[in-house]
């Protein structure tokens, strides 16, 4: 997790600090879900992580507003500071929760449902030229946004859709429910909201009313739509997964990364690419996966927390677990799945193969169909391999186990005892061969059946 970064604001030629009050505590019924909403992943990533991420770039101060019975969200959160809102009154009644830590500089308001809010966005309400500042968009079908109501470049109001008059539901600009102002206006107003409205809550959107009220300029900051749509439902979340992936995809392209169809690689969060790395259609980034420069990677090929270093061939058609490292060079082909395991520079696993808990020595190679047997059904058990090996072909390596260097395994053979260095080791039956015994079985066969009919 990044720390968090300290942030000033300048206002009217003083440092001011900043703070941000993330609202967490909705329930997101919508999600059909177990699991608190701000806590689904969007690119591998929770999206109240998302937020956090962002905020600590800009604020010096960051507070989450939880409902009650949210361990988990509140574990997500940290190490920020958290607070309950014990009734869901509404969200200024959320923000009022976090008034104690306002702090004396500005605060702004935001939703943990807005995940892919970006920096710059985040400061440039922050740099309004006005006392309230709110960010705004103009997404291409309004539905229930609440909608911003205009006179003269400045805010007037905002109405929730549920209060709107037909006309005001035609206005296309709409709040994104991003709040920014002075500690001291934003707890005034926010006192000062009544639940007069259709919900019978304490709308955070009032607070406009209340600064055109005592003459206070409201100033609306659009931000693009695909940043501030809100995600309340499986189908926004999908949504917002498909906006995240694209941004990845270009940061990625824009720093030296080839892939084939961009739309079909799915990348996480943290995805760490050099430049000159090749992805092949298809492929899946979980997360914690970083790739050195010159890499393949091929189609139909997933990995996660693995690190995958200069030259490397990974796939098609290969896994890779956590726990994965990959020296220069190393080729990891078909239906090759690797965990937990560090192969040196050279090694070549074509395959079929299975290396679990394994070290792998340089320029080894491993044979079609070679496992190495790492769980005894309670533990796992290592498997160290030396440089220079050969491992023939269907090979079952029974861990804990050595192979020294320069050292063969001869094809179809389980190994359950240390291999010394340059050694040939064979262990499987003897072949015994009947002459004839093949043809005598068919024959007998075929005349049972034929007897049978």
């Amino acid at each position: 997790m990044l720390a968090a970064t300290p942030s000033v604001i300048v206002k009217q030629g003083e440092a001011m600090p900043a703070t941000a009050i993330i609202l967490a505590a909705g329930l997101g019924t919508r999600m059909k879900s177990a699991l608190p909403k701000t806590l689904h992943k969007i690119a591998g990533r929770s999206m109240l992580r998302h937020l956090l991420s962002s905020c600590e770039s800009v604020f010096d101060r960051i507070v989450v507003v939880l409902g009650p019975d949210m361990d988990s969200v509140r574990k997500e959160a940290a190490p920020h500071v958290c607070v309950v809102q014990h009734e869901r009154l509404g969200t200024a009644h959320a923000a009022l929760q976090a008034v104690a830590h306002f702090g004396d500089g500005d605060v702004a308001i935001l939703y943990a449902d807005n995940p892919l809010i970006r920096t710059e966005t985040l400061r440039a309400v922050l740099r309004r030229d006005a006392p309230l500042g709110l960010l705004a968009f103009r997404p291409a079908d309004a539905a229930r946004y609440g909608r911003v109501v205009t006179d003269g470049g400045f805010v007037e109001r905002i109405v929730e859709w549920a209060d709107a008059s037909t006309d005001e539901r035609a206005i296309g600009l709409c709040a994104a429910g991003v709040m920014c102002a002075s500690a001291a206006d934003m707890t005034r107003w926010l006192r000062a909201v009544k639940a007069d409205n259709a919900k019978g809550e304490y709308y955070l959107t009032d607070t406009v009313a209340l600064a055109r009220a005592e003459g206070a300029r409201v100033v609306a900051v659009e931000a693009p739509a695909d940043e501030v749509a809100g995600v309340n439902s499986r189908v926004e979340l999908a949504a917002a997964e498909a906006v995240l992936q694209g941004w990845l995809r270009t940061a990625a392209m824009d720093a030296g990364v080839t892939m084939i169809d961009p739309g079909s690689v799915f990348l996480s969060a943290d995805t760490a690419f050099e430049p000159d790395v090749t992805i092949e259609p298809n492929v899946i980034f979980g997360a914690g996966v970083s790739v050195a420069r010159g890499a393949v990677i091929r189609a139909h090929s997933h990995l996660e927390g693995c690190s995958v270093g200069p030259d490397c061939i990974v796939g098609p058609f290969a896994r890779l677990r956590p726990g994965t490292v990959l020296g220069h060079g190393v080729h990891i082909g078909n239906f090759v799945e690797v965990k937990a395991s560090v192969l040196s520079a050279g090694v070549k696993a074509s395959h079929l193969t299975y290396l679990g808990d394994a070290s792998v020595g340089e320029d080894t190679n491993i044979g079609a169909g070679t496992i190495t047997c790492n769980y005894d059904g309670v533990f796992k058990h290592r498997t160290t391999i030396g440089a220079r090996a050969f491992i023939g072909s269907d090979v079952a390596l029974v861990a804990p186990v050595t192979v020294g260097d320069d050292a063969s395994i001869a094809a179809g053979s389980v190994i359950t005892e240390d291999v010394a260095p340059g050694a040939l080791a064979l262990a499987r039956g003897r072949q015994v061969q009947k002459p004839g015994r093949a043809t005598e079985i068919r024959a007998a066969l075929r005349a049972k059946k034929k007897g049978a009919g």
